[in-house]
């Protein structure tokens, strides 16, 4: 259904450079957009294409001058704005209350009448799952563990036994919660890897999204942690006894070894390894692919693999293209040294 430009600016606090009355029917990327959609605008790379955009109207900072034949409505962040916005356009699917005649819930589970447990979805005794809640097909909520209110399993999400979900999390298809976690002791005499019981839980706290295939595995004893608010990627793995701390964002492929720390608002890049037993401060902020085995300062920035100062691993990279010439040249330096030294050791000859 189309919306006014107005009513949209006003949802969000922006103030329109242009036509109040334009009519929006949906939204868009800058380059797909076209008359009747509304666009934003954040990155400077993008430049060109906002400049060229058919979009009817696009959602822009305070500083960036509208283009000629396009509507802007200026914001403090177009990308939270256009991100309210698309909550508009695209709110979260409804399904009904209830208990599928196909699913397997346990006569001593205890599931709110407002939830929703489709056909295939399993519930273990003594289980409980919120108001609102959605199990998909396929999910498992085990034995003694709770889900909380508006929180969503889908299809083959597994939640194991005693473990916590809070509310209004989302956990993607093929996450896993409270898998065992990695814990073994070598016997030299037998020999054998003697595994250590792992005998605590695994918690999420509310408003946590867990991506696909993503695993939180639960405590060798007490809790394994993931805070308020963080947003795991798909194919994450965080280790026993890890806490994370709310408002993370960890990206897909990062690792977190056991026993480790991550303070509020710590930012993982792609393909990160945190050794065990570590910390990161507050606003710890890991380059994609890094590797790190030390404690990290909050605010701290790094960057490579084993991981350091960023601003300095942005330099040796640079460097680090240029070794191939850099190595001719030291190469040929060498041979005009020698040649130097040749003609020094003739002239020190002569009579």
């Amino acid at each position: 259904m189309a919306k006014l430009l107005s009513e949209l600016a006003a949802h969000v606090g922006g103030q329109i450079d242009g036509d109040p009355s334009l009519q929006i029917e949906g939204l868009a990327g800058l380059s797909e957009a076209a008359r009747g959609q509304l666009s934003f605008f954040s990155n400077r790379r993008y430049r060109r294409e906002f400049e060229s955009t058919r979009a009817s109207a696009v959602l822009v900072d305070a500083k960036t001058a509208r283009p000629a034949g396009t509507t802007v409505v200026k914001v403090d962040n177009p990308q939270l704005a256009f991100a309210r916005l698309s909550q508009l356009f695209f709110p979260p699917q409804k399904f009904p209350a209830g208990i599928d005649a196909r699913a397997l819930v346990h006569a001593e589970a205890a599931v709110d009448p407002s939830a929703t447990v489709m056909a295939g979805a399993v519930v273990e005794r003594g289980a409980v799952v919120g108001p609102r809640a959605v199990i998909f097909g396929g999910a498992h909520v085990g034995e003694q563990a709770r889900i909380g209110e508006g929180t969503v399993l889908h299809p083959n999400a597994v939640v194991y036994a005693q473990c916590v979900v809070g509310a209004r999390c989302i956990l993607h298809a093929g996450s896993v919660v409270g898998a065992d976690g990695f814990g073994f002791a070598f016997d030299p005499g037998t020999p054998q890897h003697v595994k250590i019981p792992q005998a605590g839980i695994a918690r999420l706290e509310d408003d946590v999204e867990l991506g696909a295939c993503s695993c939180v595995d639960r405590a060798t004893l007490g809790e394994t942690v993931v805070g308020r608010g963080t947003k795991i990627d798909n194919l994450v793995q965080i280790a026993h006894n890890v806490k994370v701390g709310p408002l993370s964002l960890l990206c897909a492929q990062a690792g977190i070894s056991g026993s480790s720390t991550l303070g509020a608002g710590v930012v993982l890049g792609g393909q990160v390894g945190i050794a065990g037993h570590l910390e990161l401060g507050d606003l710890a902020k890991v380059a994609a692919q890094a590797g790190v085995g030390h404690d990290i300062e909050p605010g701290g920035v790094v960057g490579g693999s084993p991981a350091y100062d960023a601003a300095v691993w942005k330099r040796a990279s640079v460097v680090t293209q240029q070794l191939p010439d850099m190595l001719k040249e030291l190469r040929a330096l060498r041979r005009r040294v020698e040649e130097l030294e040749k003609q020094s050791d003739k002239g020190s000859r002569t009579p």
